[in-house]
C-alpha cells in the first residue's frame, strides 16, 4: 500500500499564493507520475499538474504561469506553489501519484485538501 497526505490548504484572498505538499509513504513502488487533480463545486474532477520522475511537467490551460509543480524523488513528495489564485480555484485538490505508464498501472490518491479563494 502507498499512503499519500495533503498538507498546505486553507483560505486565501484573491491574487494570494499558497503552497501544497503531498507526502508518499508506505510500500513505495517506483512512482513514475506525481501530480494534483482538483474538484471545485458544480465541477468535474479534472487534472491540474503532473510531473514524472525526469521533471517533466505539464499543466491544466487555467493554471499555466500561475502554478507550479515541482518534486523531491528522495523523499517522494511532491509540491504544488499555486500564485495569482482565484475564487475559481476553490476546489478540494487531491494529490494522486502512479507507478506506470499502461492502463494497468495503479493508481493512488490522498484524502484531499480544501483550497478556498476568496473575492
Amino acid at each position: 500500500q502507498v499512503q499519500l497526505v495533503e498538507s498546505g490548504g486553507g483560505t486565501v484572498q484573491s491574487g494570494g499564493s499558497l503552497r501544497l505538499s503531498c507526502a508518499a509513504s508506505g510500500s513505495i513502488l517506483r512512482l513514475i507520475y506525481m501530480g494534483w487533480y482538483r474538484q471545485g463545486p458544480g465541477t468535474e474532477r479534472e487534472l491540474v499538474a503532473s510531473v514524472n520522475t525526469r521533471g517533466r511537467t505539464n499543466y491544466v490551460d487555467s493554471v499555466k504561469g500561475r502554478f507550479t509543480i515541482s518534486r523531491n524523488n528522495a523523499e517522494n513528495t511532491v509540491y504544488l506553489q499555486m500564485n495569482s489564485l482565484s475564487p475559481e480555484d476553490t476546489a478540494v485538490y487531491y494529490c494522486y501519484a502512479r507507478d506506470g505508464i499502461s492502463v494497468e498501472a495503479n493508481t493512488y490518491w490522498g484524502k484531499g485538501t480544501l483550497v478556498t479563494v476568496s473575492s
